[in-house]
């Protein structure tokens, strides 16, 4: 193989935005197990936020991104279901934001006819969550009401959506008329618009007055209060972000107090335990995205020497959508 080199996206230290640097990076030859994949656009998500802050600790300096979709470029010894010229996605994956990167092939999916790449690399990580949230954290069925906080974020449209066609009910928080409609038109039966009132959880209440079967929130410190006292007895908080920040410790006692009520802090890695759960999130996402039935809204598209606005972008929820970095 031809030495393969070209723009990665480093993080040179811990920090903000700023410690972000775009750098020549030689792709290595690809072990066993392994391919080299000509990447064609990477996912923006929080998780890069929380690493490159040290909230979860990473050993500096290392390549950003973690999911993605490209082209194999080339193949390791022991690699049998994959060719050159293969298109393949990937999540939970870190070093993903580089023009060429080596992944271990058991991590990548096959992207379907009719999904190009850039699609692919927007649902990946965020399809992939939507999904386990409503299948296995709090498996959604015919009825069930559904609180879905930044509705009109990555995870929040999709979560909207995979609610909705397990036959529940979506009561859907947004900021502002413009992401509110978004929510409303991807199936949310009740859309409350947070800037404009004083006590979400009673906003919620008046639509869902006795509570919330479950209350997905990524949004975090801004929203746990109301994420909590929005829910029925024995309902669940599935808090799978912290958009706004890290939720400060908390007495349990007031689970007792709010109905005997259950507090979960998911993640994506500890739903993925198995290759064959991985085709199976990916493969039901994908799927949907094929036929049509899952409608996945780019809301920005940033090259690599713009990561830093991207994920500004992000951090201050100014988009709609997903967000992309393009090679």
């Amino acid at each position: 193989m031809s030495e393969l080199h070209g723009p990665a996206l480093v993080v040179t230290r811990a920090g903000g935005s700023d410690v972000l640097a775009v750098e020549d990076r030689t792709a290595p030859a690809p072990g066993p197990g392994e391919v080299v994949v000509e990447v064609a656009a990477v996912g923006v998500n929080f998780i890069d936020v929380y690493q490159r802050e040290g909230v979860y600790p990473m050993e500096t300096p290392y390549v950003l991104g973690s999911e993605g979709a490209g082209t194999v470029s080339a193949v390791g010894d022991g690699v049998e279901d994959l060719v050159e010229g293969d298109r393949v996605a990937w999540a939970m994956s870190v070093g993903s934001a580089a023009r060429y990167a080596v992944r271990d092939a058991s991590t990548l999916v096959p992207v379907p006819d009719g999904v190009d790449l850039e699609t692919a690399a927007a649902v990946m990580l965020q399809g992939m969550t939507a999904h386990y949230l409503t299948t296995s954290t709090f498996p959604v069925g015919h009825g069930t009401t559904a609180l879905v906080h930044a509705a009109a974020g990555g995870v929040g449209q999709l979560l909207v959506q995979m609610v909705r066609a397990r036959g529940g009910v979506v009561v859907a928080t947004a900021g502002g008329p413009e992401k509110c409609a978004t929510a409303e038109r991807l199936g949310a039966q009740h859309v409350i618009d947070y800037r404009a009132v004083d006590d979400l959880a009673a906003a919620v209440r008046e639509v869902a007055p006795q509570g919330v079967d479950v209350a997905y929130d990524g949004v975090g410190r801004d929203t746990f209060d109301a994420s909590l006292a929005s829910l029925r007895p024995r309902g669940m908080l599935a808090l799978f972000g912290a958009a706004s920040g890290q939720v400060p410790p908390f007495d349990l006692q007031r689970l007792n107090g709010a109905g005997s009520v259950f507090v979960t802090r998911p993640s994506l890695g500890h739903y993925l335990a198995s290759r064959d759960e991985l085709e199976w999130r990916a493969g039901e996402v994908l799927a949907a995205v094929a036929d049509g039935s899952l409608e996945v809204a780019v809301g920005g598209r940033y090259a690599l020497a713009d990561a830093a606005r991207a994920y500004d972008d992000l951090e201050g929820r100014r988009t709609q959508g997903k967000l992309l970095l393009t090679l």
